[in-house]
């Protein structure tokens, strides 16, 4: 089996995921590799996606929104008659071209567009490819059903439903979980993680980070919290990829002792393990790394649009809590902070939301589906 995985310059979640699921393949000596599937596009339809995305989700949240509505609302919006569904035909060539000559016979895609492109190079060019779509947030996404692969991974048992009435034949719905990378399964010893960020191990530490791109009301929520925590309590926030942002936070704060401020986190695994509370938006894969931890969640509305079903699947799940307004979150956190019980049944209520392992659970499923594939030629 020789596996490529396409992923979707949209935000890091896609190629966070893509990156645990090639972990699990590669140590278990298989061939694995990934690829950004918008490179098959033209450069004008790659560069409007990539920076559009971006650029809306930094600075317009509400037209990210709007546009997520209507593809809701729309549903034909990638059926065979639309633009967008002749863009992602035209690359199905060019993809599948590039399949084949790297020997491929295993394709998981990790975003909606490459799996739209698979579907059609199932239909036109190699029906015998083994392959997969992996949802990476909690819902059945618009068009997720115009997708036609050999299985669907879903992130918990019960959003299958969801799926189906989505379009997704329930034979082929995997309930495993969201793939995230290994290093968030183990857990370092709270006061030694802590010790690892310059916190005292006897205060509470509250963690604020909003993705890779470092949207959202970051900057009031630091205000608001700078105000109003004591000096045993201590914020860490992560700027991410927003360099602006870091630098106003780092110099309005170089001089308070409890308030900590970083750019681009590598060690987001070991942050988590020093946190008593993750304040976050409810991006698919900070959401599940957060449960991986068990660590209780306030998650910001940011953004809405699909990660609005992240939030409400945790707050129904009794793991996470949310606010309307950048003060009453930080509310919500000081309150959290004083009330060590109810974070204790946070985290419990995590352990039964979703499940773990996803990256193993997808790779003994693809196997599998590969052996039936051979026997079906040998056949």
């Amino acid at each position: 089996m020789k596996t490529l995985i396409l992923s979707c310059d949209t935000g890091e979640g896609h190629n966070s995921c893509a990156k645990a699921i090639r972990e699990e393949f590669l140590s278990r000596g298989e061939e694995c590799d990934i690829c950004e599937a918008l490179h098959f596009l033209s450069e004008g339809a790659q560069k409007l996606i990539t920076s559009g995305h971006t650029f809306m989700y930094r600075h317009t949240p509400k037209l990210y929104q709007s546009g997520y509505r209507f593809s809701e609302n729309h549903p034909d919006m990638f059926h065979e008659s639309s633009r967008l569904y002749e863009m992602f035909a035209k690359a199905a060539l060019p993809l599948y071209e590039h399949i084949r000559d790297g020997g491929y016979d295993t394709v998981i895609c990790v975003h909606l567009f490459p799996a739209l492109m698979v579907t059609k190079i199932l239909e036109l060019y190699d029906p015998s490819l083994c392959t997969a779509f992996v949802a990476t947030d909690y819902t059945c996404s618009p068009s997720v059903g115009d997708s036609r692969l050999g299985r669907c991974f879903i992130p918990a048992p019960s959003l299958a439903g969801e799926f189906v009435t989505g379009g997704i034949s329930a034979e082929l719905i995997v309930p495993s979980g969201i793939p995230i990378r290994p290093e968030f399964y183990t857990r370092a010893p709270k006061a030694e993680a802590k010790r690892s960020f310059g916190i005292e191990p006897s205060h509470q530490h509250l963690v604020a980070m909003t993705g890779s791109i470092g949207c959202g009301p970051l900057k009031e929520l630091t205000e608001t919290l700078a105000e109003t925590m004591t000096d045993e309590q201590e914020l860490t926030v992560v700027c991410g990829a927003n360099e602006k942002l870091h630098r106003h936070l780092a110099s309005r704060y170089a001089g308070q002792a409890n308030i900590h401020i970083l750019g681009f986190e590598k060690n987001v695994s070991l942050l988590l393990d020093s946190a008593d509370l993750y304040l976050t938006k409810p991006g698919g894969i900070s959401v599940t790394e957060a449960a991986a931890k068990a660590l209780p969640m306030v998650l910001i509305d940011a953004i809405a649009a699909v990660e609005e079903y992240n939030l409400d699947f945790f707050t129904k799940a009794g793991a996470a809590v949310t606010a309307a307004t950048p003060e009453e979150l930080a509310a919500c956190c000081l309150e959290l902070l004083a009330q060590p019980e109810r974070r204790a049944e946070m985290s419990a209520a995590i352990a039964d939301a979703v499940p773990l392992n996803a990256a193993e659970t997808t790779y003994e499923t693809m196997c599998e589906l590969h052996r039936m594939s051979i026997k079906a030629v040998d056949m």
